[in-house]
């Protein structure tokens, strides 16, 4: 019977430990426990909070030193959400250069010989 309850409550804190943690709610310790998030950053977030509650998102990065889109998205697949929301916005793509378009000439500083 004993095992049983162990194997339950080990499962319970397994499940636990996937489960998303909002921005909004969460201790450090819950923050901290997200890949990506270290002391530091939950700190950030928590001192942030204390001015009030993160509305969305861009509030939260706007608010959070040193987040931005492509972090934000890197937590919210750790399961951070603010408000219950995931991040939606997806991480700014590098420009491609359009085929046919000719390469930036080099400055006399640069060209090699």
């Amino acid at each position: 019977m004993f095992k049983k309850i162990l194997a339950v409550t080990a499962l319970l804190y397994a499940c636990a430990s996937f489960a998303a943690v909002d921005a909004n709610k969460g201790s450090p310790a819950d923050l901290d426990a997200l890949k990506g998030v270290g002391p530091a950053m939950s700190k950030r977030i928590v001192d942030a909070r204390q001015q009030g509650a993160f509305k969305d998102w861009p509030d939260f990065m706007q608010r959070v030193k040193g987040v931005k889109e492509k972090t934000a998205a890197k937590l919210s697949g750790q399961g951070l959400t603010v408000n219950g929301e995931a991040f939606t916005g997806a991480p700014a793509a590098p420009v491609a250069r359009v085929s046919g378009q000719p390469k930036p000439a080099k400055t006399p500083a640069t060209a090699t010989k």
